[in-house]
C-alpha cells in the first residue's frame, strides 16, 4: 500500500515509517493543508497526526474526508474523550493515542484498510485528468475516482459491486449474461458456481436502494433500466429531505 504520513514529530515518523516500509509499505511525507488534500486523492491511506496542529487538525480532517473517502487513521498525545468524539463524527476510521508502538500502529492502519479500503480506489495518478461520469439519472457513477452517488448522495460500493454497475452501466438496456458478467468481473466464466454473482447482485440491488434500476432477465442475466427508476420508499426523483435534482459532489 501508499501510506501518506503526516507527522511533526520527527523521531515518531522515522519509527512509523520504518515500520511501515519493513511490511512491504511504501510512504509518503506532506506538508500543509494543500499538498495532504492534493495527496489524499491518490493514496490507500492517511496516517495524521492530530498533535502536529492543535484544534486546525480537525478542519484537516474535515477536508480530507469531504474531499475523499480515503481510510484516515489519526494519532495524538491527548486521550480526550471529545477529541476522539469529534474525530469520529468528522468521518475518521480509527483513533491511536500515543505512546503506541508503532507496531501496534501499523497493524491497526492495516485492519482499518481491511476493513474500509474494498469501497475506496484511489485515482492512482489521475486525479489531474477530466472524471468520467456515466449518467444515469438518478444514480451517477465517476469511472475514474470510482465514486457512485445516489441522487446526489454517496455509496459505498465494494470493489466487485462496482464493477458490476459500471459495467451493466456501460450499455443500459443491454442484457449481460451471468456468464459475460463473471467473465469481466471475475476473470471466468462462474461455471458451477451459482451463489457469489447473486450474493454482490442483491447487495448492489440493495446499497442502491433502486427497486427498477437492476433488472433480472430470468435465465439469461442481468440489464440496466433505461427508464428513470425510482427510489424505494420515496416518489420519483427524490429521498426524503433532498432535492430532486441528482449530483455527483466528489468526482
Amino acid at each position: 500500500m501508499l501510506i501518506l504520513v503526516v507527522a511533526g514529530d520527527r523521531e515518531f515518523s522515522v519509527e512509523v515509517t520504518r515500520d511501515l516500509e519493513s511490511g512491504g509499505h511504501r510512504v509518503e511525507k506532506a506538508d500543509g493543508l494543500g499538498a495532504v488534500l492534493a495527496r489524499s486523492q491518490e493514496v490507500d491511506a492517511v496516517l495524521f497526526d492530530l498533535s502536529l496542529s492543535g484544534t486546525e487538525g480537525f478542519e484537516v480532517c474535515r477536508a480530507i474526508r469531504s474531499a475523499s473517502s480515503v481510510p484516515l487513521i489519526v494519532t495524538d498525545v491527548r486521550d480526550d474523550e471529545f477529541d476522539r468524539v469529534l474525530c469520529f463524527k468528522l468521518g475518521v476510521d480509527d483513533y491511536v493515542v500515543r505512546p503506541c508502538t508503532t507496531r501496534e500502529l501499523v497493524v491497526r492502519l492495516e485492519a482499518v484498510v481491511r476493513r474500509v479500503g474494498d469501497t475506496w480506489q484511489p485515482w492512482k495518478g489521475v486525479a489531474a485528468q477530466s472524471e468520467q461520469v456515466s449518467d444515469l439519472g438518478a444514480v451517477r457513477i465517476g469511472l475514474r475516482s470510482r465514486v457512485v452517488a445516489v441522487y446526489g448522495r454517496e455509496v459505498a460500493l465494494t470493489r466487485k459491486e462496482f464493477d458490476i454497475l459500471a459495467l451493466l452501466a456501460s450499455a443500459p438496456g443491454r442484457v449481460f449474461t451471468r456468464e459475460d458478467i463473471m467473465r469481466e468481473v471475475w476473470g471466468h466464466d462462474g461455471a458451477g458456481d451459482t451463489r457469489t454473482l447473486g450474493v454482490h447482485m442483491v447487495g448492489l440491488r440493495r446499497k442502491l436502494g433502486i427497486a427498477s434500476l437492476v433488472e433480472t432477465v430470468r435465465g439469461i442475466g442481468f440489464r440496466l433500466s433505461v427508464t428513470r427508476p425510482t427510489r424505494v420508499g420515496a416518489g420519483a426523483g427524490q429521498v426524503a429531505g433532498q432535492s430532486a435534482e441528482p449530483g455527483l459532489s466528489r468526482v
